[in-house]
């Protein structure tokens, strides 16, 4: 076996061996890694994102885990200045980053806070919606960030959970539909397939 081949075959082993740590090990992807939320998104594209979360003008809608805001400023160009995106994530330099870009596009209506997904700053019945692209499987406690999403998002309000495969936190449909109910949210309908999907939530 060349030499080319054997680096080949352990640079292989070692990122699989990493995605399944990170897999069994689920954490929010560091700042200093923040390519990977910044390259494009396959499949789960804005304008999917968008059929799914119907979002409307003058919404006040929360997006969790924004990462640098590639799904932020889309969704707060479809709301508009007479509506809210509230921004929750746990790392202070990805919300900075975010409003950053918020700012350099002339948007003033993305409202950041920095907090856990299983324990958010606002009162019950908040939102009119939320959203959340491959973010569910960082959370440790998945089914906690769900209730805690049924709490803050208004009755007869939306959750929208998007994820890809590849991703070594997917959940997948049926995982997710399994964690839902637990949490006391129900699919409403889905958007993809197994290569990836975007799941609307309603509160069961």
């Amino acid at each position: 076996m060349g030499a080319a081949r054997k680096l080949a075959l352990v640079g292989a082993a070692a990122t699989l061996g990493v995605a399944f740590w990170w897999r069994k090990n689920p954490s929010a992807c560091p700042y200093s890694q923040r390519f990977w939320v910044e390259a494009p998104h396959p499949f789960i594209t804005r304008e999917r994102l968008r059929e799914a979360l119907e979002p409307n003008p003058g919404e006040r809608l929360l997006e969790v885990g924004p990462g640098t805001g590639y799904y932020t400023l889309a969704v707060a160009e479809w709301i508009g200045a007479e509506g809210t995106l509230d921004i929750v994530d746990l790392q202070q330099e990805m919300l900075d980053h975010t409003l950053g870009r918020a700012a350099e596009a002339g948007l003033s209506n993305v409202a950041p806070a920095r907090a856990d997904a299983t324990s958010m700053p606002y009162p019950d019945d908040s939102f009119d919606g939320a959203f959340l692209v491959t973010v569910l499987g960082e959370v440790p406690d998945q089914e906690a960030a769900l209730r805690e999403l049924r709490r803050v998002v208004r009755p007869g309000g939306r959750i929208v959970v998007g994820e890809l495969f590849g991703d070594p936190h997917m959940v997948s449909r049926r995982a997710l539909a399994a964690r839902a109910e637990s949490a006391g949210l129900r699919t409403e309908r889905v958007h993809g397939g197994r290569l990836w999907h975007y799941t609307r939530l309603v509160l069961a």
